[in-house]
């Protein structure tokens, strides 16, 4: 170990850290904070979901929490890749907006600061799905 894994005691010698110590008192190592969905962006998001899978329109979903980023994926086969995700991105809360809808080659269909309406992005498409 390096001078840096040490604890000095009171006495002023150092000794090593214990792996419990250094993981917690849980025994796990310390959580990295991610970025997640709250409860409120997440039932705007599950309200389009559903209304597209009743459409027939997509049947699949993944989250990713990420150090920076939350992903909600939407899939229209469970082995193909994604057709759209919607992300949160905070660090851009400042500039274009924190959310975005993201299509398949990876071009930005929507961006904003307000999900629910970077989400009409999706209105023209349920429109067509129920005509069809």
């Amino acid at each position: 170990m390096d001078d840096s894994a040490n604890i000095v005691d009171l006495r002023g010698t150092a000794r090593p850290v214990s792996r419990m110590e250094e993981q917690g008192a849980s025994g796990h190592p310390p959580r990295e904070a991610v970025t997640a969905f709250d409860r409120r962006e997440m039932s705007a998001i599950l309200n389009i979901y559903g209304r597209m899978v009743a459409a027939g329109e997509w049947r699949d979903y993944a989250i990713d929490w990420l150090k920076d980023a939350a992903v909600f994926s939407i899939f229209k086969r469970t082995s193909e890749n994604p057709v759209f995700r919607i992300e949160k991105r905070p660090k851009l809360r400042a500039r274009q907006g924190a959310f975005a809808v993201v299509g398949q080659a990876g071009q930005v269909l929507k961006r904003g600061h307000d999900l629910k309406q970077v989400l009409r992005v999706f209105d023209a498409k349920l429109i067509k799905a129920v005509e069809a």
